[in-house]
């Protein structure tokens, strides 16, 4: 992967990682925190999906390897709202 294709695949992973957060009402440490949501994500996403034989939608192909956009963005909003429910848990007890 060439460092142009890296960069990219952080600043998609990065957007999907707001609007997960965004749809979640939860947000994690910035623009860092928004790339690592990213990340888990798609890989959450990409694993309900294989779960339930689901087809991949709105793919984003960089340096011949696939992002999963849609599903990313859906792992990100599961992700943060699994992230926003422990820390108010945290905060009651």
């Amino acid at each position: 992967m060439t460092f142009t294709g890296f960069l990219l695949l952080l600043l998609i992973a990065a957007v999907a990682g707001v609007v997960g957060q965004y749809l979640a009402g939860y947000s994690f440490g910035g623009l860092v925190g928004a790339i690592i949501v990213g990340f888990v994500g798609a890989y959450i996403g990409i694993w309900i999906a294989s779960q339930f034989h689901l087809p991949n939608y709105l793919a984003v192909s960089i340096d011949g390897r696939s992002f999963p956009l849609f599903w990313a963005i859906i792992g990100a909003a599961l992700f943060s709202a699994i992230l926003g429910w422990l820390s108010r848990y945290r905060r009651l007890v």
